[in-house]
Protein backbone atom coordinates (compact mmCIF):
# COMPACT_ATOMS: atom_id res chain seq x y z
CA UNK A 1 0.00 0.00 0.00
CA UNK A 2 1.42 3.29 -0.95
CA UNK A 3 1.84 5.86 1.58
CA UNK A 4 -1.21 8.90 1.40
CA UNK A 5 0.62 12.04 -0.14
CA UNK A 6 0.09 15.01 1.97
CA UNK A 7 -2.53 17.48 0.76
CA UNK A 8 -0.11 20.00 0.53
CA UNK A 9 3.27 20.52 -0.42
CA UNK A 10 5.57 23.47 0.23
CA UNK A 11 7.78 25.15 -2.33
CA UNK A 12 9.80 27.77 -2.49
CA UNK A 13 9.75 30.58 -4.97
CA UNK A 14 13.22 31.23 -5.84
CA UNK A 15 12.05 34.63 -6.89
CA UNK A 16 10.09 35.56 -3.76
CA UNK A 17 12.36 38.29 -1.92
CA UNK A 18 14.26 37.03 1.36
CA UNK A 19 12.82 38.84 4.67
CA UNK A 20 14.32 41.30 5.95
CA UNK A 21 17.17 40.42 8.40
CA UNK A 22 16.82 42.20 11.84
CA UNK A 23 19.80 43.88 12.93
CA UNK A 24 21.71 42.35 15.23
CA UNK A 25 21.52 43.53 18.81
CA UNK A 26 24.86 44.23 19.52
CA UNK A 27 24.23 46.63 16.44
CA UNK A 28 21.54 47.73 17.85
CA UNK A 29 23.26 48.53 21.39
CA UNK A 30 26.55 50.37 19.64
CA UNK A 31 24.06 52.49 17.43
CA UNK A 32 22.11 53.52 20.79
CA UNK A 33 24.87 53.78 22.36
CA UNK A 34 26.45 56.19 19.85
CA UNK A 35 23.18 58.16 19.85
CA UNK A 36 22.77 58.80 23.72
CA UNK A 37 26.52 59.77 24.05
CA UNK A 38 26.77 62.57 21.69
CA UNK A 39 26.81 65.80 23.02
CA UNK A 40 23.42 67.84 23.11
CA UNK A 41 22.71 70.81 21.19
CA UNK A 42 23.24 74.24 23.32
CA UNK A 43 19.04 74.01 24.01
CA UNK A 44 19.71 70.71 25.51
CA UNK A 45 18.15 68.90 22.67
CA UNK A 46 19.24 66.02 20.66
CA UNK A 47 21.47 66.95 17.67
CA UNK A 48 19.34 66.77 14.71
CA UNK A 49 21.78 64.64 12.50
CA UNK A 50 23.10 61.68 13.57
CA UNK A 51 27.26 60.75 12.94
CA UNK A 52 26.45 59.26 9.40
CA UNK A 53 25.12 62.75 8.48
CA UNK A 54 21.02 61.18 7.86
CA UNK A 55 18.48 63.03 10.19
CA UNK A 56 18.50 62.01 13.60
CA UNK A 57 14.76 61.28 13.60
CA UNK A 58 15.16 59.04 10.64
CA UNK A 59 17.83 56.94 12.41
CA UNK A 60 16.34 56.38 15.27
CA UNK A 61 13.16 55.13 14.23
CA UNK A 62 15.38 52.37 12.83
CA UNK A 63 15.92 50.52 16.11
CA UNK A 64 13.66 52.46 18.52
CA UNK A 65 9.40 52.19 18.56
CA UNK A 66 7.35 55.09 18.89
CA UNK A 67 4.27 54.92 21.29
CA UNK A 68 1.49 56.68 21.69
CA UNK A 69 3.06 59.67 23.33
CA UNK A 70 6.16 59.91 22.09
CA UNK A 71 8.46 59.57 18.68
CA UNK A 72 11.40 57.74 18.43
CA UNK A 73 13.42 60.63 18.33
CA UNK A 74 11.56 61.59 21.56
CA UNK A 75 12.01 58.69 23.12
CA UNK A 76 15.74 58.68 22.25
CA UNK A 77 16.09 61.63 23.47
CA UNK A 78 15.11 61.48 27.16
CA UNK A 79 18.35 59.03 27.48
CA UNK A 80 20.32 60.89 25.64
CA UNK A 81 20.00 63.91 28.06
CA UNK A 82 19.39 61.95 31.42
CA UNK A 83 22.76 60.55 30.34
CA UNK A 84 24.95 64.09 29.82
CA UNK A 85 22.89 65.73 32.62
CA UNK A 86 24.17 63.14 34.48
CA UNK A 87 27.72 62.89 33.51
CA UNK A 88 27.51 66.72 33.70
CA UNK A 89 26.49 66.49 37.55
CA UNK A 90 29.36 63.91 38.56
CA UNK A 91 31.94 66.81 36.95
CA UNK A 92 29.92 69.61 39.17
CA UNK A 93 30.31 67.52 42.51
CA UNK A 94 33.85 65.99 41.45
CA UNK A 95 35.28 69.47 41.03
CA UNK A 96 33.56 72.21 43.09
CA UNK A 97 36.94 74.42 43.37
CA UNK A 98 37.52 74.36 39.63
CA UNK A 99 34.23 75.75 38.94
CA UNK A 100 34.49 78.22 41.61
CA UNK A 101 38.05 79.78 40.25
CA UNK A 102 36.96 79.55 36.68
CA UNK A 103 33.14 80.76 37.02
CA UNK A 104 30.45 78.83 35.30
CA UNK A 105 31.01 81.06 32.41
CA UNK A 106 34.24 79.12 31.66
CA UNK A 107 33.65 75.67 34.11
CA UNK A 108 30.83 74.49 31.95
CA UNK A 109 32.29 75.02 28.25
CA UNK A 110 35.15 73.26 29.74
CA UNK A 111 33.72 70.28 30.94
CA UNK A 112 31.42 69.80 28.08
CA UNK A 113 34.52 69.48 25.26
CA UNK A 114 36.40 67.42 28.03
CA UNK A 115 33.44 65.03 27.87
CA UNK A 116 33.81 65.23 24.03
CA UNK A 117 37.34 64.29 23.81
CA UNK A 118 37.38 61.88 26.94
CA UNK A 119 33.82 59.72 27.00
CA UNK A 120 33.05 57.86 29.82
CA UNK A 121 34.89 54.75 29.40
CA UNK A 122 34.52 52.82 32.92
CA UNK A 123 31.79 51.78 34.75
CA UNK A 124 33.06 53.55 37.51
CA UNK A 125 31.81 57.52 37.70
CA UNK A 126 34.07 58.40 40.29
CA UNK A 127 36.85 57.71 37.80
CA UNK A 128 35.27 60.40 35.02
CA UNK A 129 37.43 62.86 35.69
CA UNK A 130 40.81 61.34 35.83
CA UNK A 131 41.89 63.08 32.64
CA UNK A 132 40.53 66.63 33.30
CA UNK A 133 44.25 68.23 34.64
CA UNK A 134 46.19 66.43 31.25
CA UNK A 135 43.44 68.15 29.31
CA UNK A 136 43.52 71.53 30.55
CA UNK A 137 46.98 71.22 29.89
CA UNK A 138 46.81 70.13 27.13
CA UNK A 139 44.10 72.71 26.08
CA UNK A 140 44.87 76.31 27.65
CA UNK A 141 42.91 78.75 25.30
CA UNK A 142 39.73 77.20 27.70
CA UNK A 143 40.99 78.14 30.67
CA UNK A 144 43.52 81.05 29.88
CA UNK A 145 44.70 83.11 31.77
CA UNK A 146 43.94 81.16 34.64
CA UNK A 147 45.49 77.55 33.47
CA UNK A 148 47.76 77.09 35.80
CA UNK A 149 45.24 77.43 38.87
CA UNK A 150 42.82 75.22 36.90
CA UNK A 151 45.29 72.63 36.71
CA UNK A 152 46.82 72.77 40.14
CA UNK A 153 43.10 72.91 41.49
CA UNK A 154 41.99 69.77 39.06
CA UNK A 155 45.45 67.88 40.29
CA UNK A 156 44.35 68.62 44.19
CA UNK A 157 40.57 67.50 43.48
CA UNK A 158 41.46 64.66 41.21
CA UNK A 159 43.57 63.36 43.96
CA UNK A 160 41.04 63.81 46.71
CA UNK A 161 38.88 61.59 44.87
CA UNK A 162 42.01 58.50 44.52
CA UNK A 163 42.60 59.30 48.41
CA UNK A 164 38.67 58.72 48.77
CA UNK A 165 38.13 55.79 46.25
CA UNK A 166 40.82 53.65 45.98
CA UNK A 167 42.08 50.63 48.11
CA UNK A 168 44.55 50.68 51.14
CA UNK A 169 47.60 48.23 51.36
CA UNK A 170 48.85 46.75 55.02
CA UNK A 171 51.20 48.78 56.30
CA UNK A 172 54.75 47.83 56.45
CA UNK A 173 55.53 46.67 59.77
CA UNK A 174 57.95 48.58 61.41
CA UNK A 175 60.33 45.84 62.65
CA UNK A 176 61.11 44.99 58.54
CA UNK A 177 62.79 48.63 58.33
CA UNK A 178 64.40 48.09 60.96
CA UNK A 179 65.75 44.61 59.90
CA UNK A 180 66.54 45.36 56.04
CA UNK A 181 69.83 47.19 55.45
CA UNK A 182 68.81 51.11 53.54
CA UNK A 183 70.56 49.81 50.71
CA UNK A 184 68.51 46.91 50.49
CA UNK A 185 65.03 48.48 51.55
CA UNK A 186 62.31 50.03 48.99
CA UNK A 187 59.27 51.41 50.02
CA UNK A 188 55.96 52.04 48.13
CA UNK A 189 53.20 54.61 49.53
CA UNK A 190 49.50 53.45 49.40
CA UNK A 191 47.25 53.43 46.51
CA UNK A 192 45.35 56.12 48.00
CA UNK A 193 48.21 58.76 48.23
CA UNK A 194 49.43 61.30 45.78
CA UNK A 195 51.76 63.75 45.67
CA UNK A 196 51.37 67.07 44.76
CA UNK A 197 53.77 69.84 43.44
CA UNK A 198 51.76 73.10 43.05
CA UNK A 199 52.41 76.61 41.64
CA UNK A 200 49.79 77.70 43.70
CA UNK A 201 48.06 77.71 47.59
CA UNK A 202 44.55 75.84 46.26
CA UNK A 203 44.35 73.52 49.05
CA UNK A 204 42.82 76.44 51.20
CA UNK A 205 40.39 77.92 48.59
CA UNK A 206 39.21 73.68 48.11
CA UNK A 207 38.82 73.53 51.92
CA UNK A 208 36.74 76.63 51.89
CA UNK A 209 34.47 75.45 49.29
CA UNK A 210 33.93 72.01 50.97
CA UNK A 211 33.23 73.16 54.45
CA UNK A 212 30.59 75.78 52.72
CA UNK A 213 29.00 73.29 50.04
CA UNK A 214 28.61 70.56 52.48
CA UNK A 215 26.47 73.11 54.46
CA UNK A 216 24.45 73.61 52.02
CA UNK A 217 23.88 70.32 50.83
CA UNK A 218 21.68 68.27 52.32
CA UNK A 219 23.46 64.92 51.21
CA UNK A 220 19.82 63.02 50.60
CA UNK A 221 19.50 63.42 47.06
CA UNK A 222 21.31 61.91 44.01
CA UNK A 223 18.88 62.97 41.33
CA UNK A 224 19.40 63.71 38.32
CA UNK A 225 19.51 67.31 37.54
CA UNK A 226 19.72 68.50 40.98
CA UNK A 227 20.25 71.96 41.25
CA UNK A 228 23.71 73.89 42.28
CA UNK A 229 24.58 76.76 43.75
CA UNK A 230 25.72 79.52 40.98
CA UNK A 231 29.14 79.98 40.27
CA UNK A 232 28.97 83.75 38.58
CA UNK A 233 32.00 84.76 38.69
CA UNK A 234 35.62 83.24 38.74
CA UNK A 235 38.14 83.36 42.22
CA UNK A 236 41.04 82.38 40.28
CA UNK A 237 42.85 86.20 40.31
CA UNK A 238 42.14 86.29 44.44
CA UNK A 239 44.56 83.62 44.70
CA UNK A 240 48.56 84.77 44.67
CA UNK A 241 51.26 82.26 43.69
CA UNK A 242 53.18 80.38 45.93
CA UNK A 243 54.42 77.15 45.53
CA UNK A 244 53.03 74.41 47.71
CA UNK A 245 53.69 70.52 48.33
CA UNK A 246 51.28 68.21 49.67
CA UNK A 247 50.67 64.40 50.30
CA UNK A 248 46.49 63.62 49.88
CA UNK A 249 45.76 60.81 51.72
CA UNK A 250 43.28 59.22 53.18
CA UNK A 251 42.78 58.10 57.13
CA UNK A 252 40.08 56.46 58.97
CA UNK A 253 37.42 57.24 55.78
CA UNK A 254 38.36 60.83 56.21
CA UNK A 255 40.95 62.65 53.71
CA UNK A 256 43.95 64.92 54.65
CA UNK A 257 45.74 67.21 52.84
CA UNK A 258 49.36 67.50 54.62
CA UNK A 259 51.52 70.17 53.34
CA UNK A 260 55.51 68.47 53.43
CA UNK A 261 58.81 70.72 52.94
CA UNK A 262 60.33 70.54 49.92
CA UNK A 263 63.04 68.48 51.65
CA UNK A 264 60.04 65.87 52.97
CA UNK A 265 58.83 66.02 48.73
CA UNK A 266 61.79 64.80 48.16
CA UNK A 267 62.81 62.07 50.19
CA UNK A 268 58.82 60.38 49.67
CA UNK A 269 59.06 61.40 45.82
CA UNK A 270 62.24 59.51 45.21
CA UNK A 271 61.05 56.55 47.57
CA UNK A 272 58.03 56.57 45.12
CA UNK A 273 60.11 56.01 42.16
CA UNK A 274 61.60 52.72 43.40
CA UNK A 275 64.69 54.58 44.99
CA UNK A 276 66.44 52.59 47.69
CA UNK A 277 65.94 54.10 51.21
CA UNK A 278 69.79 54.96 51.53
CA UNK A 279 69.91 56.12 47.64
CA UNK A 280 66.92 58.21 48.99
CA UNK A 281 68.74 59.96 51.46
CA UNK A 282 71.68 60.23 49.71
CA UNK A 283 70.16 62.66 47.43
CA UNK A 284 68.21 64.38 50.65
CA UNK A 285 71.49 65.25 51.91
CA UNK A 286 73.38 66.55 48.70
CA UNK A 287 70.20 68.94 48.10
CA UNK A 288 69.50 69.67 51.67
CA UNK A 289 73.00 69.80 53.31
CA UNK A 290 72.04 70.49 56.89
CA UNK A 291 69.08 67.67 57.29
CA UNK A 292 69.62 66.27 60.33
CA UNK A 293 69.55 62.58 60.83
CA UNK A 294 67.17 62.97 64.03
CA UNK A 295 64.48 65.12 61.39
CA UNK A 296 64.59 61.91 59.11
CA UNK A 297 63.87 59.57 61.98
CA UNK A 298 60.43 62.10 62.81
CA UNK A 299 59.16 62.12 59.86
CA UNK A 300 59.27 58.57 59.69
CA UNK A 301 57.86 58.07 62.47
CA UNK A 302 55.21 60.62 61.89
CA UNK A 303 54.83 58.65 58.27
CA UNK A 304 54.47 55.20 59.36
CA UNK A 305 51.65 56.39 62.01
CA UNK A 306 49.71 57.19 59.46
CA UNK A 307 50.38 54.07 57.75
CA UNK A 308 52.02 55.59 54.05
CA UNK A 309 54.26 52.94 53.39
CA UNK A 310 53.71 49.14 52.31
CA UNK A 311 56.41 46.90 50.86
CA UNK A 312 57.29 47.42 47.33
Amino acid sequence: MKPSKPPFILKKNPRSPRPERSPRFEEVQRRMASAIMRRLTPDERTQPTDSDGRATEVTAAEYIKPNDRLTSLERLEIYNRQYWFRLLDCLIDDFPGLRAVLGDGRFYPLIISYLESHPSSSPLLGDLGKNLPAFIAGRKSLTAPHTWIAGDVARLEWAQIVAFDRGGRPPLNPSLIASTPPDKLTLRLQPHITLLDLAYPVEAVVLRLLRKDRSLRNGSSNAVGEKHVPRKFARAGRISRRRTRLLVHRHENSVYFKPLTQAQFLLLEKLAAGSTLAAACDILVEAFPSTKSEDVRSWFASWQHFGFFIRR
